[in-house]
């Protein structure tokens, strides 16, 4: 999951960041709503979280143009006001969720995965392919009925693998969906990611990679 924080506190901001980060959740940071706008136009994300009092366009004209774009991308507002009108103000503006500052990451990260559950409700909430089952939301993932242990990175990396149903899966995508905007391009991390988690996975081998291409899931590995 890949999410933009539009927050113009910078220690909030981070803080929410690194926390999500720790719950293989991919994080963007804009500090204003021209930034959350410049991001949103150039990348795709999952869920947008604003914070309603943001310099420039405000959280509400921000939410307003995600609306207006048709992408459907869910928006969780942040905001210090807990009165009803001014959550119904939200929810007429296209918010999905609410959540009230100061608030527990925990319950942030809990309605992050609901809104992308409900987001994606048309595809089955366990995922299987080529004997992995994957339970995005218990985050375990099984082969052949054997548990496997992954890292959260791991973890991220294979989700998206198993999103593509066998589809192939480009170094870069992997890499702006399980990481975020601060992966270096020319880092080695996802082959050293992919390395590591195919030796996770055990034998036969079911990560394929397609040279020049990228990565794909299949019966075996052919690499």
């Amino acid at each position: 999951m890949r999410v933009l924080i539009v927050e113009d506190e910078p220690y909030l901001a981070e803080a929410i960041r690194d926390g999500l980060r720790l719950e293989a959740i991919a994080a963007d940071i804009a500090g204003n709503g021209d930034a959350a706008l410049e991001l949103l136009s150039a990348n795709s994300y999952d869920i947008a979280v604003l914070d309603r009092d943001i310099p420039g366009p405000s959280g509400d004209e921000v939410a307003a143009r995600i609306v207006a774009s048709g992408g459907g991308t869910p928006i969780l507002m942040l905001t210090a006001a807990d009165r009803l009108d001014d959550k119904a103000s939200g929810f007429e503006l296209g918010a999905d969720d609410y959540l009230t500052k100061p608030f527990d990451l925990r319950e942030l990260v809990m309605r992050l995965r609901a809104l992308d559950r409900r987001r994606a409700h048309t595809r089955p909430p366990v995922r299987e392919i080529a004997g992995v089952r994957l339970d995005p939301f218990r985050r375990e993932v099984y082969r052949d009925d054997r548990y496997v242990a992954l890292t959260r990175k791991q973890f991220a990396v294979l989700e998206v693998l198993v999103a593509a149903e066998g589809g192939v899966v480009s170094a870069e995508e992997l890499l702006q969906r399980a990481w975020d905007e601060n992966a270096d391009p020319f880092t080695n991390a996802v082959r050293i990611t992919v390395s590591a988690l195919r030796k996770r996975l055990g034998e036969p081998g079911i990560i394929a990679t397609v040279p020049g291409v990228g990565y794909r899931i299949e019966a075996s590995d052919r690499e």
